[in-house]
């Protein structure tokens, strides 16, 4: 029965995956395919790589792209599986182990969304795997396997280093410290984990190791406590591992670190530290700080391991009946109620026509870029254009994608983000009428001020899904100028945005029409320097 419900969710995966059009995220991921860059500013090249696999197989269609998230999901299910195997011997144990992450929305349905995390989470699992399996057999040699699954890791999100703790907790808790301290291993997979994230270091060492700094805006902005943005990290943690689902496991790790710290058992710590340490770190983030919906979501599979291992040990450790059965009855509504959801939302997102939520939808706000395409198309006929030119990425990102190539697409901003980038086509830019494709009120930004085209207006689009207004576009032509690839590193072109949003969220840059108000203009190029 597991091995079908498997099977069939997915299925269901892979249907989400070829009718849902790619996110602006997604589409930006995939312009990292096509590049042959080290590294890049927002992550590591882990999801690049992996959608380059796809791509290879099925062609830049969106199933090419996210068909590495459908192999990493069924990876970390196969791992999830052995771990807890090895753990209980219990098959029960391990159909609730593997049939956990279906149960979660962001696992069941989502994992075919592809992110920098889908592609660390499988290595994340099997550097766990390793360690599990070294903490079985003695052998020191899975250290150097547990040591590349954690380069492999970081070199897919830097978030991979939460696991830290939990590995040093590991090492250092239980009775063996002074064995593995002495012991060459652990030195090694140190090494091992370092060399495999060399290429993040190299790139960041050429360009003023800009990716840890960008990182390292959100990780100590601070805005003051918001009960919104706790109250978001909670709602989602809820909605994206399941509302029954996610007590259920916080209450296995719950038990499982008493069991781990009191009788000091190596894998009992590893695994309920790996969650507990970064739940509790974003909780504390989430109060000055939006955490993003898929920051926490590496941490939860190791999650439904400890929490299908705590069921087969407690009828062992001598709990109570009544604690048994309730605990299974849980699990098993959670399981249930868990997969019904994910369905429905899947029912939801490819086969209704409605819109429930308006802009708010997570998937129907970046939908709809087709219709911006097809205007700038023929913005293109009627102009003689040659090129486009945006100014956040995202747009950027989703012309790249729908032109695929046949006209050359360039980010007149933010350029810090294109280090190692190959020419557009400069031949076809150079020289030659642009169009300018700007979401509202972007296209009023005081970055105009410093940029000499000339721009006559074309017109406007208005992206919607399922009826609803989601962005107005502005459709300029562009005249006079050529964009610069390489800008100075002070000039506000080559700067990337703040990315770590307030509590209430509003536009940092683009405050004010600088063609109409001046004293406006000067207050908002003001407020943007600071920002940049």
């Amino acid at each position: 029965m597991a091995a079908l419900v498997i099977a069939a969710m997915t299925v269901l995966r892979i249907v989400y995956a070829s009718a849902i059009e790619l996110r602006t995220d997604e589409a930006y991921y995939w312009t990292w395919s096509k590049e042959a860059a080290l590294s890049f500013l927002d992550h590591p090249p882990g999801v690049a790589w992996l959608i380059r696999f796809g791509t290879a197989i099925f062609g830049d269609t969106v199933l090419g792209v996210r068909f590495g998230g459908i192999v990493a999901m069924l990876v970390t299910q196969c791992l999830l599986a052995d771990i807890v195997r090895r753990l209980t011997h219990d098959v029960r144990a391990i159909v609730v182990a593997v049939l956990m992450p279906e149960a979660a929305l962001y696992y069941g349905l989502l994992m075919a969304k592809v992110a920098p995390d889908v592609v660390m989470i499988p290595f994340a699992v099997a550097m766990t795997w390793s360690l599990v399996r070294l903490a079985q057999s003695g052998d020191g040699r899975w250290w150097l396997a547990a040591g590349l699954f954690a380069g492999l890791s970081l070199l897919s999100k830097f978030t991979a280093i939460m696991f830290a703790p939990a590995v040093a907790a590991f090492l250092l808790v239980p009775d063996w410290r002074w064995r593995w301290l002495r012991s060459p291993y652990p030195w090694l997979a140190v090494l091992i984990a370092i060399a495999m994230f060399s290429p993040v270091l190299i790139w960041n060492a050429q360009h003023d190791w800009a990716s840890f700094r960008f990182q390292g805006v959100r990780a100590t902005a601070n805005y003051g406590i918001s009960l919104r943005t706790i109250g978001d990290y909670i709602g989602l943690q809820f909605g994206l591992v399941g509302f029954v689902l996610l007590p259920v496991v916080l209450l296995g790790l719950a038990m499982t670190a008493w069991r781990g710290y009191r009788r000091r058992e190596p894998v009992a710590i590893l695994l309920s530290t790996a969650v507990l340490v970064p739940f509790v770190y974003f909780f504390f983030k989430s109060l000055t700080l939006r955490v993003g919906d898929t920051w926490p979501m590496f941490m939860w599979p190791i999650g439904f391991a400890a929490a299908a291992v705590n069921l087969a040990m407690m009828p062992r450790e001598g709990c109570s009946a009544w604690m048994i059965r309730s605990s299974i009855f849980w699990a098993k509504a959670a399981l249930v109620s868990g997969i019904a959801f994910v369905v429905i939302v899947f029912l939801y997102y490819v086969a209704a026509p409605w819109n429930f939520i308006g802009k708010m939808d997570p998937i129907g706000a970046e939908a709809g870029y087709e219709q911006v395409a097809a205007r700038a198309q023929a913005a293109l006929d009627e102009t003689g254009a040659t090129w486009i030119a945006t100014t956040d990425y995202r747009t950027y990102a989703m012309m790249r994608w729908l032109f695929r190539g046949r006209v050359p697409v360039v980010e007149i901003n933010e350029r810090g983000r294109f280090q190692g980038f190959r020419d557009p086509g400069m031949d076809r830019i150079r020289g030659q009428t642009g169009i300018y494709i700007g979401r509202q009120p972007d296209d009023h930004s005081p970055l105009w001020q410093s940029i000499p085209a000339r721009r006559e207006p074309l017109g406007q689009i208005e992206r919607r899904w399922r009826g609803v207004l989601i962005d107005t576009y502005t459709i300029d032509k562009l005249t006079g100028w050529t964009p610069e690839l390489s800008p100075p590193k002070d000039s506000p072109l080559f700067q990337w945005r703040v990315l770590a949003l307030r509590a209430t969220p509003r536009p940092l840059s683009f405050v004010a029409d600088p063609s109409r108000d001046p004293t406006a203009s000067a207050a908002a190029g003001r407020r943007t320097a600071a920002v940049l």
